[in-house]
């Protein structure tokens, strides 16, 4: 049943979530505009300062106008794990009731909604000593012998896993080393989860617009991403920061084409003394097979940037080719993460817990008695007329 933002109980908790470009920013600012709401990004790339053009943040303008938690909280070389948005979030949740206001969740992670909805298993966090420790283990001997190393010690999370996750091996491994218990085993334990919290009411709208539609406004943010200057970004990006190519903010997508256009046509950026040169030169050394969306777009050419030898006849040709490449992997990179939110929000939408206050509804269903309710819409219309905005 819909509702109107005057309806909403002072407890409640709203989360907008949806995939990329799809268009949940401007109803958040609509929202927002009701004087009904503060905003909370859900959004792990909008955490990182400096980094606005590729993660389509908000500009200074719209910040300025449309405050948001949780943007621009970190510099790239840091981490920030989903624990620690959740202990974040927890808090801005109890300092927006305060204030008299509904905290409006909105963003694309749907791992982070996925913590705050189901909950997180008490995990602990990492230790920078074994963290550095494994980092050095994995550019010495690689990632295959990480992997091999998960499959004596934590076989489910080695069967689970694929043998080129970086990320999830190495933390992994990371978790073993410091509790001598096994990943799999602490995903055993009890969650706890925010929206179970009996003194509050969260309301989950969940939208999922056609694939069509979505692939065409892919495309055409990455358009404005490469007129803003993207590329331009990253150059400034690798000036500024002590970077390495697989630190969380450098494996946002774009920003990793970006890099390894980079590195494909020798950019004399790589000679700076703070960056080390060998790390992205070994991350992107390997030649790359064209993507699908490449291949239906660049019949022409078999020929990959890895390919790239500069000199004088060659180079301007080559750039143009590298160019090409990484803006096709970007458009592929960036319809393969709409196409795992699809994935998270359909696993969302059928959340349920028989043991707590939580249930899950349709857009024609309800629940009056329960303390979170999850709708699925198609068109962010339709979310907004929810809310009556």
């Amino acid at each position: 049943m819909p509702l109107s933002s005057e309806s909403l109980t002072d407890n409640s908790v709203v989360c907008l979530m949806a995939p990329t470009a799809s268009g949940k920013t401007a109803l958040a600012y609509e929202l927002y505009d009701s004087g009904r709401y503060e905003l909370v990004s859900v959004d792990s790339a909008l955490i990182y300062r400096d980094m606005n053009i590729g993660t389509a943040k908000p500009t200074a303008t719209e910040l300025e106008r449309y405050p948001h938690h949780l943007v621009d909280i970190i510099d790239p070389t840091q981490s920030y794990s989903v624990a620690e948005f959740v202990t974040d979030v927890a808090k801005l949740i109890d300092r927006c009731h305060q204030n008299g206001k509904i905290p409006l969740l909105v963003g694309g992670t749907m791992m982070y909604y996925m913590a705050l909805l189901d909950g997180l298993s008490p995990v602990p966090d990492s230790n920078d000593e074994v963290r550095q420790q494994v980092e050095e283990w994995r550019l010495t001997e690689g990632i295959s012998t990480l992997y091999d190393y998960l499959g004596n010690v934590d076989p489910i999370s080695h069967q689970r896993l694929k043998p080129a996750d970086t990320q999830r091996i190495t933390r992994a491994v990371e978790v073993y080393l410091q509790t001598d218990m096994p990943l799999s085993e602490w995903q055993r334990q009890p969650k706890q989860a925010l929206a179970h919290n009996p003194a509050q009411r969260w309301h989950a709208l969940a939208v999922m617009p056609d694939r069509p539609w979505l692939h065409e406004r892919i495309a055409q943010r990455l358009d404005v991403m490469w007129n803003e200057g993207l590329i331009a970004e990253v150059i400034d990006l690798l000036m500024r920061y002590p970077l390495t190519p697989n630190m969380p903010a450098m494996r946002c997508v774009s920003y990793r084409q970006v890099l390894e256009y980079l590195v494909h046509t020798q950019h004399p950026i790589f000679e700076a003394p703070h960056l080390d040169k060998a790390q992205f030169y070994a991350v992107f050394s390997q030649p790359n097979e064209i993507s699908p969306c490449q291949t239906s777009q660049n019949n022409t050419s078999r020929k990959t940037a890895s390919t790239f030898k500069p000199n004088n006849e060659t180079k301007t040709e080559h750039q143009a080719l590298a160019c090409h490449q990484m803006q096709n992997k970007a458009l592929y990179a960036t319809r393969q993460l709409a196409k795992r939110q699809y994935t998270w929000l359909r696993k969302l939408t059928q959340l349920s817990n028989d043991d707590s206050d939580t249930s899950i509804s349709s857009e024609s269903s309800s629940h009056t008695n329960n303390n979170m309710m999850i709708q699925s819409f198609t068109t962010m219309a339709q979310a907004g007329d929810y809310l009556r905005i």
